[in-house]
């Protein structure tokens, strides 16, 4: 497990935005064309008092610009599995929060959706939208706690900088509901 660390998003977005801006701007730290990546978010006071050793060993100090949520980085996703289904076997102890994962897609704009064509099987048509010229490349961060709040972070390959982050609540609906249903027992 690592801890993922930064120079922080704005102390005034909320806690789970801070934890996904965060683990944007490791994510985008570690450049594209990574793999899909799953993160515990653990409140950062609990994690100070329940486990000193394990918060120093991820350098948290609890001080006053303490985040309230701390990422923790989980074993790398299985290879070959489909998402869907690698999600469907989690299931998350109490102390865990909520939790979040980056994944890189290729997106069309909504101005190409009219020229898909239809009765594609999920193989052809993930070829189709990479070989049209409207893809974009996205890396996609979404979180979610136990209470079910939401938030995502998208980042697109073309405008890759901290300043061109699209923040918002249902950006990812489908992955949110995935995300959510981690913690439902």
């Amino acid at each position: 497990m690592s801890n993922v660390s930064s120079s922080g998003p704005p102390m005034a977005a909320s806690p789970l935005t801070r934890a996904v801006l965060e683990i944007d701007e490791y994510a985008s730290g570690l450049g594209w064309d990574q793999p899909a990546r799953l993160f515990a978010l653990v409140d950062t006071a609990q994690l100070l008092s329940q486990e000193p050793a394990l918060a120093a060993q991820l350098g948290l100090d609890g001080g006053d610009d303490a985040a309230p949520l701390t990422p923790i980085e989980q074993d790398e996703l299985p290879a070959g599995q489909a998402l869907d289904e690698f999600l469907g076997t989690i299931a998350w102890p109490d102390a865990v929060a909520g939790c979040a994962l980056t994944v890189e897609r290729l997106m069309l704009p909504p101005s190409a959706e009219a020229s898909v064509p239809e009765n594609l099987s999920e193989a052809a048509l993930a070829k189709w939208v990479a070989k049209h010229p409207d893809r974009q490349e996205v890396r996609m961060t979404v979180a979610v706690l136990r209470d079910g709040a939401r938030e995502s972070a998208l980042r697109l390959r073309e405008k890759d900088s901290p300043n061109e982050v699209l923040t918002g609540a249902d950006l990812v609906p489908g992955l949110a509901e995935a995300l959510s249903a981690t913690f439902e027992a």
